[in-house]
């Protein structure tokens, strides 16, 4: 009896899902063939390999003197060994080539998985319109290692008749401009900059600009601007096109990225941070990660709960998880939810689990529309899109639904297509059908 692949299933899709468990099949023959019997002890030497490396990474990391540079050795020597072993048994070239043939397995497994992938998944254009008449740009000059002088930034902006403020130093942003009847409010600077003066467009329904002269950028690139020419981002002004952008909420301040609690959000606070970031952070994780230091977080959202996080993310909009990275892109921003990602590592034991990555049983990941963060300590540190600051608990993060009219070049580089995620059950009903 003939078994569909599934309604939204092409032929092509079928025939890649096909390919590549023949491939996956190929790369075992390989090692069959070529090693016989030594094939067993080939996958033996690569897993323990592959184990010993991310178990002495998590010692690396949690643990301090002696344990900590032995595991150092462990991390380097580990994959040399690896190789060296396959090497005096002649059978790296058997190794190589199984490697080979089971990434093109890979490399057809997504390409018949990318035809699951949505078709909407860009961000709906509209118009930008009516033209702004009095533009208002709010310019670091500091930031970015000073972007906006390199690119000239503020002549560009007043030469398309916008009124440019320069922040002289760490005081709080000018927005009054508002009262004054401005249109439209631009950032040139870092995403903790353009989450305050986002925040107050959103009130006043008025578009926002982002100009690409961050350090990071990370909402522009979600956004699909061009982050190597910043001047680019003032052709919004003259050939753009709006989109409609969700924002985070916590403790009642805006952010366009994440908030982010746990080990990430407890270094960045420390004053030395600033100074010698990997010391810094290599000093503080073993007391982190072994629970002697920092608050001992609990978050619930829609009924689930995430017992003592040792990091915890909360992104306005989740982030693909289709990359070998584990983060990847937003490709929408107006989705409407938080994604949330969870990650709790105890052991080595559960460091390993990682290579499962979001099926790990140290990795929670979910999307709601708010969650609240609870700790046995009054204040915890909380990193607000990179800048770091204390807020008491409980803490309550929401999502506001296109609060945000942002206008963008017409022509940018735009989003790349969402990776699709691995999904050997999936990949079998495309390959042989329900």
């Amino acid at each position: 009896m003939h078994r569909s692949p599934g309604p939204d299933a092409t032929r092509s899709q079928r025939w890649l899902a096909r390919l590549s468990f023949v491939l996956a099949g190929l790369a075992v023959a390989v090692l069959v063939v070529f090693a016989g019997v030594r094939s067993f002890a080939i996958l033996a030497v690569v897993l323990v390999g592959a184990v010993l490396t991310l178990g002495a990474a998590y010692f690396f990391l949690s643990r301090r003197g002696v344990v900590r540079w032995v595991s150092a050795a462990v991390v380097v020597l580990a994959p040399i060994a690896v190789l060296v072993a396959h090497a005096i048994a002649g059978l790296l070239w058997v190794a190589i080539l199984a490697v080979a043939v089971w990434v093109l397995a890979g490399v057809t497994a997504r390409l018949a998985l990318a035809g699951d992938r949505k078709r909407d998944w860009r961000m709906p254009e509209y118009p930008a319109r009516p033209p702004a008449a009095h533009p208002f740009f709010i310019m670091n000059p500091r930031s970015g290692g000073g972007k906006v002088g390199q690119f000239d930034l503020k002549r560009k902006a007043e030469g398309l008749g916008a009124e440019v403020f320069l922040m002289e130093g760490p005081e709080e942003v000018d927005v009054d401009a508002v009262a004054r009847g401005v249109d439209l409010l631009g950032v040139a600077g870092g995403d903790g900059t353009q989450a305050l003066v986002a925040e107050v467009a959103a009130e006043h329904g008025l578009p926002f600009v982002v100009i690409t002269a961050g350090t990071r950028n990370h909402f522009a690139l979600d956004l699909g601007l061009d982050r190597e020419d910043p001047a680019a981002s003032l052709d919004a002004l003259t050939d753009g096109v709006e989109l409609h952008v969700d924002l985070g909420v916590i403790g009642g301040q805006t952010f366009v990225n994440n908030a982010s609690f746990g080990a990430y959000a407890e270094v960045v606070q420390t004053p030395e941070y600033r100074g010698d970031k990997m010391g810094t952070t290599l000093q503080l994780l073993p007391d982190l990660l072994q629970g002697h230091e920092g608050a001992r977080l609990e978050a619930r959202a829609d009924g689930t709960r995430i017992e003592a996080p040792q990091a915890l993310l909360v992104a306005n909009n989740p982030y693909g998880m289709g990359d070998v990275a584990g983060l990847g892109r937003r490709a929408r921003l107006d989705g409407g939810v938080l994604g949330v990602i969870g990650v709790n590592v105890d052991s080595a034991h559960q460091a390993v689990g990682l290579l499962r990555g979001a099926h790990s049983t140290g990795v929670s990941v979910l999307t709601t529309r708010q969650i609240e963060i609870t700790a046995d300590a009054p204040r915890i540190p909380v990193g607000i899109d990179g800048e770091a600051v204390r807020l008491p608990t409980p803490v309550q993060c929401t999502i506001r639904p296109g609060a945000l009219r942002v206008w963008v070049p017409r022509h940018r580089p735009g989003v790349p297509r969402p990776k699709p995620e691995m999904s050997w059950a999936r990949l079998r009903q495309l390959a042989f059908g329900r």
